[in-house]
């Protein structure tokens, strides 16, 4: 397969019949239809972005149900995480939506999350922080993060970054459909474009609030 022609629009097509049939004799059945449309690509399209991006890290595409009330076997999406720095880079999903990008951070231990309030509540660090995520998410991306109800403690609740404090994860995203040049060479521009803008929210996070 040529290593520069995009993900292929029947990844959608495949993950929307995969929502109406989640279980494993369909899987088995169209295992191949994954490999080909799915897995293939998108391991070229990351490997094309590693030099940059860092190396990416494909998900399983199976769910792990031991806990969960839903015992269907299988993702609905297939994502990946590409970074040069453990816990902390850019997100990269496709799904029967579409293609989703994202980076950030989305796990955390009590040491980085203390280190995070700490950069938010200082006045320079924690303004850069504000001025960052008011760009990107004037730039079309949704701002998001496992959060608190209210500013943790120790922090004024009137403080002026109030709501970066309730953060314990943050990270950003943008759901970009099926844009015409999902399947083509040119997606390994688009996506890359879009991490881009994602660079400050991650570089911050690499700085401050490192795992």
């Amino acid at each position: 397969m040529n290593t520069a022609t995009g993900i292929p629009t029947a990844a959608c097509e495949f993950y929307a019949e995969l929502e109406d049939n989640n279980n494993r004799q369909w899987w088995l059945e169209n295992k191949d239809t994954y490999d080909a449309v799915v897995r293939l690509p998108m391991e070229h399209l990351l490997a094309e972005l590693a030099p940059v991006f860092g190396p990416a890290k494909m998900f399983r595409p199976n769910r792990d149900v031991r806990f969960s009330p839903d015992k269907s076997p299988y993702k609905t999406a297939q994502g990946a995480f590409a970074s040069n720095y453990e816990g902390v880079g850019f997100y990269l999903q496709i799904s029967a939506d579409g293609l989703l990008v994202g980076g950030g951070y989305h796990s955390h231990s009590p040491a980085q999350l203390a280190r995070y309030r700490t950069a938010v509540d200082a006045p320079v660090s924690g303004e850069a922080l504000a001025r960052i995520v008011d760009a990107t998410a004037a730039a079309g991306f949704s701002v998001d993060g496992e959060k608190l109800k209210t500013v943790p403690r120790g922090f004024p609740k009137d403080h002026p970054r109030a709501e970066l404090l309730k953060h314990k994860t943050l990270s950003a995203s943008a759901m970009l459909g099926s844009p015409d040049w999902l399947d083509t060479p040119g997606a390994q521009q688009e996506v890359s474009a879009r991490w881009e803008q994602l660079r400050p929210l991650v570089d911050w996070v690499i700085r401050y609030a490192a795992p």
